[in-house]
Parts: structure tokens; sequence; C-alpha cells
């Protein structure tokens, strides 16, 4: 039940247009509460949710041992500040450890954060391992999404995302993706860095190639650069592995969690090894909220689930049969989807018109999804997803590209 005086989901929406600035496209649709993979609005009806708050709730809602922790959390400590140790916060950063190639952890807020702490790391480390050169430079790939905080949304391969805001932030190159003499000649001596997604999401759902990304570590390696992977998105189980790397058989340097680590609160991480940590030295990095006790009690529920026996297991052969299912839907309305692309349970339809008209047709008939590219669907389901759920998605999702056919006939 409510705390709040609004009667209604519409009038919800008004009292936010009336006081708060828009930034943000929303679906007409007030959320009351959510279990597993479901969400209720405030007027009682369930939908079935494929987006998970941005890839945000791997476990689903209101989970029952990652909830009962954070309340525990709640109840002991809410908050310290980074000055003092807390349990959680160590325990969190050692089941990252265990469960990376890394061996220390710093923890800030948000994916752009990270991001933010990544770049500067790089540039740190590079001034250490060659001081008599000025290394600052670091390649992006065109198409790619890093966070909107200035250093983040620069590193960002997308030029609509950077009009109305230059200048922008010097020391960014960007290259193409999945292009390896791209990368390879955009290195020159002032290069410290490689960054990208393993997974592309706001660039369209798109997959680095296997040979690709282990292409690009050798290149780090001849080079002495330092290859970081943000798997903001689609690390943490996403593509039915620990990590997205361990998809690909490539280690980087640095490796950048955020999204579900906190079970819907805000917490962040950079995992690396020792050697390039200590590149920072006390007062490089700082962070009041970073590491917080209750989110990182959520995380430490999160990384204990994903490493359960047949869970990720789980998140594979779902994510095939999602697969499977999506390309039998792109066969039988050809004309409308023009691909389909994805790895575990990260998946994106390409259609030839109507996002965002998709996205709303959905969400009337109970199904939660996102449009991103402009017009390639995005599913990003919990990972405690089943069969029957996906056959629940597709079947709604066949009715909505039947209906934009009869309407694009019209």
């Amino acid at each position: 039940m409510s705390t709040y005086a609004y009667k209604n989901s519409q009038e919800v929406i008004s009292q936010e247009a009336a006081v708060m600035a828009k930034t943000f496209n929303r679906q007409p649709v007030v959320w009351a509460r959510g279990e597993g993979c479901r969400l209720w609005d405030k007027e009682g009806k369930a939908y079935l949710d494929f987006f998970a708050g941005h890839a945000v709730m791997n476990l689903g809602y209101a989970h029952p041992a990652q909830t009962a922790a954070m309340q525990a959390q709640m109840a002991a400590l809410v908050h310290t500040g980074n000055l003092y140790y807390t349990e959680a916060q160590v325990e969190l950063a050692k089941r990252l450890t265990e469960s990376t190639f890394g061996n220390k952890v710093l923890f800030s807020n948000s994916g752009a954060e990270i991001v933010e702490l990544a770049i500067k790391l790089a540039r740190k480390w590079a001034r250490r391992e060659r001081p008599d050169e000025q290394r600052f430079e670091i390649l992006t790939m065109k198409g790619s999404f890093h966070g909107r905080t200035y250093g983040a949304l620069t590193a960002t391969g997308q030029e609509k995302l950077h009009q109305g805001i230059e200048p922008l932030l010097p020391g960014f190159k960007y290259v193409p993706f999945n292009n390896f003499v791209g990368a390879a000649s955009g290195i020159t001596n002032r290069t410290c860095a490689i960054m990208l997604e393993p997974v592309q999401g706001e660039g369209g759902i798109t997959p680095a190639d296997k040979k690709y990304l282990q292409a690009l570590r050798n290149l780090c390696d001849q080079n002495h650069l330092l290859l970081i992977f943000d798997e903001i998105q689609c690390g943490l189980g996403r593509l039915g592995t620990r990590n997205a790397y361990e998809a690909f058989d490539v280690v980087p340097d640095i490796l950048l969690v955020a999204k579900p680590l906190g079970g819907g609160l805000p917490i962040s991480a950079l995992v690396t090894r020792a050697e390039v940590a200590s590149a920072l030295q006390v007062g490089d990095h700082g962070s009041t909220f970073g590491g917080n006790p209750v989110a990182a009690a959520a995380g430490c529920v999160l990384l204990a689930e994903v490493a359960r026996p047949g869970f990720l297991e789980n998140v594979k052969s779902t994510g095939e049969y999602f697969g499977k299912k999506l390309a039998e839907l792109g066969e039988k309305h050809p004309g409308l989807v023009q691909a389909v692309r994805g790895l575990g349970l990260m998946w994106g339809m390409e259609l030839s018109h109507s996002g965002p008209e998709a996205v709303r047709a959905a969400l009337g008939k109970g199904l939660v999804i996102n449009c991103t590219a402009g017009k390639v669907l995005r599913f990003l389901p919990p990972l405690i997803v089943g069969r029957p759920e996906v056959d629940e998605a597709c079947q709604i999702l066949d009715a909505v590209l039947a209906a934009l056919e009869r309407s694009k006939e019209a």
C-alpha cells in the first residue's frame, strides 16, 4: 500500500510534470510494487518485466535473500562514510576479487562515476609507467555508451549525445567497433588505454567478436596499454558467465561493474590487479557514498546467487531459448524485423521502423521492454526468468509486431 497521498497514476504523472524538469520520455505508468519478474502499477495491473530497471534487477524484484540482507544491514548501519571500515564493503570487495581476475577493488556510486575513475587510473598509471611521455589518450568505440558525466560522456562514441555541450574534454579518440585495423591505426605515442563494452547496450545490443577482443588484448600487451572493459550493463551474470569477459576468453586489465550490483541501490566497482591499482595513492580517489553498506550487502547476495550451482547454466539455456524464439519472430515478420542479436539474457531486435511505438504497444499489453539506438528493441529480463515467461513475452511481442505490420499496410 502506498504511503503517499496520490489517488491514481494520472495524478502522479500530472504532479511530476509540474515539479520536475523534463529529461526523460517516460512511459505512462506508475509502478507500485514488484515481485520476481513482475511489476504492478498503481491501479493493480500486472506486467511482465523484460527490462529489469535497465539491467539492474538481475535477481528480480523482492528477492527474498537480497531483501533480507538489505533490511538487516539497514537496521544495523546505513552509512558511515569511507574514512571508516564496514564489514559489508570489505566482504563485497573480497567476493569481487574471488570471482574475477583482480585482487584490488575501488568503489563508487554509479556506472558513470566508475568510468571516470577508470579514466583517472589509466592516466595515472601511464604517467607512472612512462614519466617522460605524454600518454593520456584513451581509444573508445563508435556507438559506445559510458555515462553522462563529462569524462564518461566524452568517452561515449555517439555524436548525438555530444551536441550542445561542447567543448568536450581532450584525450579521447573514437575508433570503429569490431574493427581491429581501426583500433590498431588509432594508437599513437599519446595512447594509454583502450576502453569498450564487450556488448554495446545503448549502441543497439551489439556483441563484440571474440577474435576481435582477443586481438585487442594482444595489441594492448604489445603497446603496453591498459584494456578496460565496461561491463556495467552486460556483466555480473547477464551473458551466462560470471563476468562478460569470460564469454570471450579475454581478461582485461580493468573491469567496471555497476547496475545490478546493489540490487536496486546505487553502487559501482572497479576491479584490477594490485600493480595497476597502486598508481592511485591516498587522496587520489574519494566517494562519500561509494561502497555503501546497504548496497554492498545486496551485492554480496547477488554474487552468491550467481555462483550458486545451476544459476548461470539456466541463464545460458534460457537465453539460447529466448534467442531462438526471437529469431522465429524475425522469420515470421521479415518486413519489420531486420536483425536479432545478443548473448545470454541480453538481446536486441532491430526493426525497420516504429521502435518506440512497439515499446508503447507492448506496455499496453503488459510487457515492459525498451528501445535503444532508435529502432532496436532491447530485452534485459531478470536473470531468474524461465521459459514460460519467455513464451509469454514472445506471444505479446508477436501480437505487437503483427499490429505494426497492419498499421503500416493501412
